[in-house]
């Protein structure tokens, strides 16, 4: 064992807010909010989701983070300096971002290969059909890539929470910022004639993203809106994934938790919405409505090639744009995750920053390498209790996402809620003077409405509705 290291503190605010921010918008802000925005309704899905952010979401971060400064601990141990009885939360907690990582750093390597491609001008082949499907089950090249991506945020990680997290999050999140505005202002301008003369523009696409569609609602429509904008939610937030309780525990105590929260919520918020004015009107103009039904790494690494190079001369140049803004997405995200599990090894094993950085990019690295070579080598198919087909990074996604993660969150409901009471998060965020907003709300969310629906939410990740 080593002896533990000083705990360092983002120096202010704005580097908290920013890491946090970073954290949460990551890729599924980019590749599945436009989508479950066109698939429900369009404007009924943002009013949805709004609410329930400073809700639900407001209900979970706040708490989170609360754990984390009361405790100056990582999850592992965070957990049980609240109750004794509640240590094995905190494993729970540490293993879903140890799950996590491997399979997100192979994704990011598959940004850095689409990066690559149009920065040397060949985005066009990127556009071709089977063109992805033959980079991810090619033997060598994503594991490079994978490999580039994780060095990468092995350093930053390494550099610790100022030099490292906090200088990255002020230098990327507002370039990502500035990328996703210039990117969704040209996407606004596109207008597109396909072969059969039919003509298509951007606004068009734009109206299809923020105007209510009430003409087949029903009551179980509904729901299912409902339902999509209460996971997105929780799966972009980087809540019960140990990153919210580890970022908590560097933020000072003078800090006034309730200010930051809500710019949390605002920039988390503002950013899927504009990844949708981003990509939506752009696939619309030149896929039209079928382009709309693709999310996930089928809308990155296919619809969106193919609409670039749709674009002609033009379409490199927004292709680096958009795929350099994939990267920073990825990449802030990647760090919060990697950061959570260093600093459960740090807490919990005593490591120093280097040695626990550096056992956790070599377990990732490993894990990583299935993670590819679950597209060749080890390919196989199963079938999910959700019924979706997996190879392995699907499986390491369903267990992280659809199975821990709402049992962690379910379960810091309960210990928040009935067993330490929620006055203990509502005493944290008031104790620098300031009046913690919303308290009522709070005390009803946790104890009642927030674990309700996150039961509601695993029943159907799992697959039993």
């Amino acid at each position: 064992m080593e002896k533990a290291t000083k705990r360092h503190s983002f120096t202010g605010s704005l580097g908290f807010v920013l890491a946090a921010a970073g954290s949460a918008v990551g890729l599924g802000n980019i590749w599945r909010f436009p989508y479950l925005a066109a698939k429900d309704g369009g404007g009924l899905f943002l009013v949805i989701y709004i609410v329930l952010a400073f809700t639900f979401g407001f209900t979970l971060l706040i708490t989170e983070i609360s754990i984390g400064r009361m405790t100056k601990q990582s999850p592992l141990t965070a957990y049980g300096r609240l109750s004794s009885k509640w240590k094995p939360l905190g494993v729970i907690a540490c293993i879903v971002p140890a799950i996590i990582l491997p399979y997100y750093c192979a994704i990011g390597g598959w940004v850095i290969k689409y990066l690559f491609v149009f920065i040397t001008g060949d985005g066009i082949k990127a556009a071709e059909n089977g063109y992805f499907t033959s980079f991810i089950s090619s033997e060598a090249e994503p594991v490079i890539m994978m490999i580039i991506f994780l060095a990468i945020t092995a350093f930053i990680v390494f550099r610790g929470v100022n030099k490292g997290i906090e200088a990255m999050s002020k230098i990327l999140m507002p370039v990502l910022l500035i990328l996703v505005i210039v990117i969704a202002v040209f996407s606004l301008t596109l207008t597109y004639t396909d072969d059969s003369g039919v003509t298509r523009t951007g606004l068009e696409g734009l109206g299809k993203f923020v105007i209510p569609d009430f003409s087949n609602i029903t009551v179980g429509s509904f729901f299912t809106t409902l339902l999509d904008a209460m996971g997105q939610l929780f799966f972009s937030l980087s809540v019960a994934m140990g990153i919210m309780i580890t970022y908590g525990s560097y933020v000072n105590d003078d800090a006034n938790l309730k200010t930051s929260i809500n710019r949390i919520e605002i920039f988390d918020t503002l950013v899927a919405f504009l990844a949708g004015v981003m990509i939506i009107p752009a696939v619309y103009a030149f896929e039209g409505n079928a382009g709309m039904e693709s999310s996930g790494p089928g809308l990155l690494f296919v619809t969106m090639p193919k609409v670039f190079a749709e674009m002609g001369g033009i379409g490199r140049f927004v292709g680096i744009l958009f795929f350099a803004m994939i990267l920073f997405a990825a990449l802030t995200s990647a760090v919060s995750i990697m950061e959570a599990v260093v600093s459960c090894l740090m807490d919990g094993m005593r490591m120093s920053r280097n040695k626990a950085t550096g056992i956790e990019t070599m377990v990732t690295l490993i894990a990583a390498l299935l993670v590819c070579f679950g597209y060749n080598f080890l390919y196989f198919e199963a079938k999910l209790p959700n019924g979706t087909t997996a190879q392995i990074l699907d499986i390491m996604d369903y267990i992280s996402n659809n199975l821990l993660m709402p049992i962690v969150a379910i379960l810091t409901c309960i210990l928040i809620g009935w067993v330490v009471k929620p006055h203990t998060v509502i005493e944290e965020v008031e104790k620098t003077g300031c009046k913690m907003s919303r308290k009522t709300l709070y005390i009803v969310m946790i104890k009642f409405v927030t674990p309700i629906m996150l039961t509601v939410l695993f029943v159907k990740s799992i697959g039993l509705f």
